[in-house]
């Protein structure tokens, strides 16, 4: 051989040796190297066992720990790369009508199939064109490929990536890992955005869309006015639907809703609002943006794995249409109610509540300080900005910490609790050198009860501890790594009462409990909780648990009798939900319940023989029994036993909802024809006069009677005229609009 061909030889055997070792290694950063891994659905996620004492307690390898400081984003989505890989894995199955990611798995009977799990494998629930989607990204046609979306999923930004999973557990690769379809999603999303005028193109597809062949352009005003109860994913996807078919649209909810920058909105939809040329003129780091409280569950109860940054752009979408207004701190059934929305002008009500009370688990002393619902920590951490350093606010998280449960609520609980109380430790410490340094430190300590000294002691020495990390870590030049720390102060535990394979969270969304893993929060299984022990301040200090035992043959659980005892400091309880049926409760005989009293009976609205439409019941209906006059009320996502669940879910309980609305005036504005623009435009503005008459709250005045009294005189008509004894006002003012004195913002929580 010659000397040229034996060179070629060498650097093909080079390569070749390079390529394996980098084949081999755990992390693939060439995606030219990875491969799919074959799926073991009772070992989804990796495992240890760090201590025999417990042998259910189970703890990701320290290996495969992140370290997670504060509130940032903690998943940043990938790369181009990652995306256009899952691109490039699919199998584009549409063609050949395969594409079971879209329309799901089926038996030969038509019944949807089910995964070793027990989870049914019916696709995506809004019938997205995924593959489609897929096949026009490899041919680099993002807009098109936006464009496809959007005719199914408009609101595409409050879906994708560590969101839904639908379509992966549907995909066609059953026995390996499945295409990661959200990821592709978002970064279909992501790419139009990061144009020039991204934002602005994605806009306009939402409402104008030539490749829709059902509703192309948005219909103009046509004189109908729905109320939409409710602003989550299910009430916003809603509204946009029923806006692009003319309707004019008046969303509330019960949270505060924060108001855009009015050259956003072009004053809510009045003029012609700014174009936003950068994404970045309109998004944030997590740990600083504004909670605007749009969005429901996506805003509150989604921790920060997903950019919220999604959210404003979904509440800018909606709050530049002319015909859309949102009103919050409106509680339906209390502030505002079926009837007055009648007097007001509406035509129909759409209830998109979400879900309702948390369940209660029955242990001995489950009220007692210190143990809390899930759902309701999660809203006072992220709803009143307590990670954020800038923020005066009273969450107090202890350690140890547990949460009950076993499904992704738990798991978000649990993860944010193990993110917050660096935080917290960090702003106590630095909030008690402040004040000592003004007061002295013996007048700042005489403040304190006994109780009070013990717990702001132990905050102290952790601050400190936190501190001295963050100085390692910045003389290091890495991130700090906290985890040791909080473990070591008792940590966070996620208990369940049955195996982690039996757990909601794993079954749904494996991925979510690999990542909480990765973060450093423990998992133990098969605990029974019984008791809350409380301390001699009559806080909580420990929990009792009766040990349970997985029997193979059955499949059950057997009580042992065994108790064991956890310390806890901080309980958070997540063992689920009921339907939100509250208006009933409060005002029986509003609705008819299903024959368990947990969801609104579902009907539908038929016309008889006299020419009428009535209610009559349906398991496929949208509506619930209310019927007077021929005015009907409609009910959507959480509230609906067949899209209760996830995001996702909701979303497509609007999309398939939204079209039984529209029949229902559909004769009427045919017959009626379409009213002159003046006409049209005093229907609408009217109503949204009299709302903010009635609804909005203003200050009238602020007078201080003593050193600690204030007295505060608001205007809120429909307010006053609801008040019952007994009942009390929330006062809230706006994050945007809070002074910042000696960097902290003068926010106040709910009082």
């Amino acid at each position: 051989e010659t000397g040229d061909s034996l060179q070629v030889k060498a650097v093909l055997y080079l390569l070749e040796t390079w390529s394996a070792i980098k084949f081999f290694k755990k992390e693939k950063k060439w995606h030219s190297f990875k491969t799919p891994h074959g799926l073991d659905y009772q070992n989804l996620v990796h495992l240890i066992h760090p201590t025999t004492e417990v042998p259910e307690l189970l703890r990701g390898a320290s290996e495969d720990m992140r370290r997670r400081v504060g509130f940032k984003l903690t998943d940043d989505r990938g790369t181009m790369r990652d995306a256009l890989y899952e691109v490039d894995y699919c199998l584009i199955c549409h063609e050949r009508e395969k594409d079971s990611c879209s329309t799901g798995l089926h038996e030969k009977d038509g019944s949807v199939k089910k995964n070793p799990l027990g989870i049914k494998l019916e696709g995506c629930p809004l019938d997205e064109k995924i593959s489609e989607m897929h096949l026009l990204k490899r041919h680099g046609d993002s807009i098109a490929s936006l464009a496809l979306v959007t005719i199914d999923n408009p609101m595409c930004a409050g879906t994708g990536h560590r969101i839904c999973n639908d379509c992966m557990k549907g995909c066609i690769f059953q026995k390996q890992d499945p295409v990661n379809i959200p990821l592709a999603e978002t970064a279909t999303l992501t790419d139009v955005l990061n144009l020039p005028y991204g934002f602005e193109i994605y806009s306009l597809l939402t409402r104008w869309n030539p490749l829709n062949a059902r509703r192309p352009y948005a219909l103009p005003y046509n004189g109908k006015n729905v109320l939409v109860v409710g602003l989550g994913p299910a009430g916003y996807t809603l509204a946009h639907y029923l806006l692009n078919e003319g309707f004019g649209v008046v969303g509330v909810d019960g949270l505060k809703i924060e108001p855009l920058p009015e050259d956003w909105t072009g004053e809510n939809g009045k003029s012609c609002p700014k174009p936003i040329k950068h994404i970045e003129e309109i998004t944030d780091d997590l740990d600083e943006r504004i909670l605007s409280g749009f969005g429901g569950v996506s805003e509150y109860g989604i921790t920060v794995r997903w950019d919220k940054n999604f959210l404003t752009m979904l509440q800018l979408l909606l709050t530049r249409r002319k015909r859309f207004r949102a009103y919050g701190g409106v509680r339906f059934g209390g502030t505002f109610t079926i009837e007055d929305a009648w007097a007001f002008g509406f035509d129909h009500i759409a209830i998109a509540t979400g879900a309702g009370r948390p369940t209660i688990v029955k242990m001995k002393n489950n009220l007692i300080r210190g143990i809390r619902q899930a759902s309701d920590f999660l809203m006072a951490l992220q709803l009143t900005g307590a990670f954020k350093k800038d923020t005066l606010s009273n969450l107090q998280v202890r350690l140890p910490a547990i949460v009950i449960g076993g499904g992704l609520t738990g798991v978000d609980s649990a993860t944010e609790i193990f993110a917050y109380y660096p935080v917290q430790v960090e702003k106590m410490l630095e909030k008690f050198e402040q004040i000592t340094a003004e007061f002295g430190e013996e007048e700042s300590w005489a403040r304190f009860d006994e109780e009070e000294a013990r717990v702001m002691q132990e905050f102290l020495e952790h601050g400190r501890a936190i501190r001295a990390e963050r100085m390692r870590a910045d003389e290091a030049g890495e991130e700090p790594n906290f985890v040791p720390l909080i473990q070591s102060w008792g940590g966070v535990s996620l208990v369940y009462r049955k195996r982690l394979q039996d757990s909601p969270a794993y079954r749904l969304n494996h991925e979510e409990v690999q990542k909480a893993l990765e973060e450093g929060i423990n998992f133990v299984e098969c605990m029974n909780p019984t008791e809350a022990v409380p301390d001699e301040f009559g806080a909580v200090k420990a929990l009792i648990f009766e040990r349970l035992n997985y029997v193979t043959e059955t499949g059950k659980f057997e009580e042992t009798g065994e108790m064991v005892e956890f310390p806890a400091r901080t309980v958070c309880v997540a063992a689920g939900t009921s339907p939100n049926v509250i208006y009933e409760k409060e005002k029986p005989g509003t609705f008819k319940l299903d024959e368990w009293r947990q969801f609104f009976e579902p009907h539908e609205i038929v016309k008889n023989g006299d020419g009428k439409f009535h209610a009559v019941e349906s398991k496929q209906g949208f509506f619930t029994s209310y019927s007077t006059d021929e005015k009907f009320i409609s009910y959507y996502g959480d509230n609906h036993p067949r899209y209760a669940g996830n995001v996702v879910k909701a979303m497509a309980s609007a999309k398939h909802g939204y079209e039984k609305v529209v029949e229902i005036f559909a004769d009427e504005l045919a017959t009626r024809g379409i009213l002159p623009q003046a006409e049209r435009d005093k229907i609408f503005d009217n109503l949204e006069k009299t709302l903010d008459e009635q609804l909005r709250a203003y200050v009238v005045r602020v007078e201080r009677l003593t050193p600690t009294i204030i007295d505060v005189v608001v205007r809120a008509p429909l307010q006053a005229r609801k008040f019952e004894p007994g009942q009390f006002y929330r006062l809230q003012n706006f994050e945007t609009s809070a002074p910042i004195v000696e960097g902290t913002r003068l926010m106040m929580e709910g009082l």
